[in-house]
């Protein structure tokens, strides 16, 4: 197990507070405590893309108020387009809408699945993190939640999940309930730490 201990000027004394702090991480509870937060945000990941492939009746496949259906993409859906046509606000919108194409929905599926692997299993955590940091602050940036009615106009799920995965990342989570040491341990990984 790494350790999380942090570092402190030699002149100051170290408080119950900052001791606790410091010490979390390296405890079990702590570990498996940031291992579920993973598993959990990867499962999102996952999650949106087994739905919109497959349907699964959760956003996709279910009946709507207008009583249309969003197809599956194996259906022949489109999982990006219609929402960057047609869901995109804020002063971005156009610029949204002028992208959606078929390469936008291999994108944005390939990174759903990607990340959402990756994240569960514990595997590139540090390059999930980038990329699912890219696809969230994209999303994001489609929803504008700095425009007025939006629940909270400046953090909203995108902005945790962002958060929750560069925290993995930094804190090796993949290394409790996960296949993090294994990954890290392949020469490739060890050439190249940004694989990590």
């Amino acid at each position: 197990m790494a350790s999380t201990r942090f570092a402190r000027p030699a002149t100051e004394a170290p408080g119950a507070a900052e001791t606790i702090q410091s010490d979390l991480l390296s405890t079990a509870p702590g570990r498996r405590a940031l291992a579920a937060l993973r598993i959990a945000v990867g499962f999102v990941f996952l999650w949106a893309f087994l739905d919109k492939t497959f349907g699964l009746r959760h956003s996709t496949g279910a009946p709507r108020e207008d009583g249309s259906v969003a197809s599956s993409w194996i259906d022949g859906g489109a999982p990006s387009q219609g929402y960057l046509q047609n869901g995109a606000v804020g002063p971005a919108k156009d610029l949204f809408a002028s992208m959606a194409g078929p390469l936008t929905d291999w994108l944005f599926m390939l990174g759903m699945l990607g990340v959402g692997l990756a994240v569960v299993l514990g595997i590139g955590l540090r390059v999930s993190a980038v990329a699912g940091s890219l696809l969230m602050m994209s999303l994001w940036l489609t929803q504008w939640p700095l425009r007025d009615g939006s629940m909270n106009p400046v953090v909203d799920q995108h902005l945790v999940y962002t958060l929750v995965l560069i925290v993995c990342a930094l804190l090796l989570a993949g290394d409790t309930w996960g296949l993090g040491r294994r990954w890290a341990s392949l020469p490739l990984v060890r050439r190249a730490p940004v694989l990590r």
